[in-house]
């Protein structure tokens, strides 16, 4: 049964109220918003075991989500990281049906305060958002369809210093590779698409040789041929300096390098501007 607005209030700050005075080495166990959660949980895994369809499975749950939006709401706004297995489940959840920023939003949460996933999982928490993210761009690149970008890069960002194997880190920074590389729509080189390309580049390169086996050589290629396409209507437009790339685990560029110290000694001592000694002060 669908919670009315004012219920769904009620019930996202008795969460927020009851998060913020669970200590962070506690569990939310015990707490009367999160153990009725957790019982509404219980029914729902049960009706999704009757279920054999994957896909299916992933419709009812987009259906169940929204039931747990005022607590997730209320934990994340106050809470201060006492582990919580609704939090973990539903932000695995999140990303079954594709809501991949709500899911990320949770594991920002979750990182933070090193909340750790249920006994059922073998992988960590941040091996299981970067793979689980990774998987998703790698399978929409391969059937042709796009995938967001700056979700790929804010998994990248949230998960950089996780320790996971590095075959997973390689799936991460391929698909983040690859969705930059999917930014250059046409045969006419733009600016961006320069940065793009050498931030596809430098992704791609990390990929393989975290991995050599990711399957990012042949887009390399590919990546390494448009750059090369390229360069010489650049020179033509007088765009000679190389691209700053991306970086790929803060999501910004680089940055630029300071000119050389005699290109500076050379600005500085160019003759004075006439125009800016008139009307400079007059001693008196």
């Amino acid at each position: 049964m669908a919670l009315s607005p004012v219920q769904m209030v009620q019930q996202r700050k008795r969460a927020a109220r009851e998060a913020a005075a669970t200590a962070p080495e506690q569990s939310m166990a015990g707490a009367t918003s999160y153990e009725l959660q957790l019982a509404q949980l219980a029914q729902h895994r049960a009706r999704l075991k009757q279920i054999q369809s994957t896909q299916g499975k992933a419709e009812l749950k987009r259906k169940l989500l929204p039931e747990y939006v005022p607590y997730v709401d209320g934990v994340l706004s106050a809470g201060r990281g006492a582990q919580d297995e609704i939090l973990t489940t539903i932000m695995l959840w999140r990303i079954d049906v594709g809501d991949y920023n709500g899911a990320l939003d949770i594991a920002s949460y979750v990182l933070e305060h090193t909340l750790k996933m249920p006994d059922r999982f073998e992988r960590t928490t941040g091996c299981l958002i970067a793979e689980e993210i990774a998987e998703a761009g790698l399978n929409a690149q391969k059937t042709g369809n796009d995938f967001d970008l700056d979700v790929l890069i804010r998994a990248g960002m949230l998960t950089t210093e996780q320790d996971m194997p590095d075959q997973v880190k390689a799936k991460l920074l391929l698909a983040t590779g690859r969705g930059y590389a999917a930014q250059i729509k046409d045969d006419l080189p733009q600016p961006d698409d320069q940065v793009n390309l050498a931030t596809s580049r430098r992704c791609l390169a990390m990929a393989i040789e975290l991995h050599s086996s990711c399957g990012g050589k042949k887009d390399l290629e590919r990546v390494d041929r448009l750059i090369k396409k390229f360069a010489p209507a650049l020179a033509q437009e007088g765009q000679n300096e190389p691209p700053v790339p991306v970086d790929p685990v803060q999501g910004k560029q680089d940055e630029v390098p300071a000119k050389p110290e005699q290109a500076v000694q050379d600005e500085t001592s160019a003759e004075p501007d006439p125009v800016a000694q008139d009307e400079s002060p007059v001693e008196s």
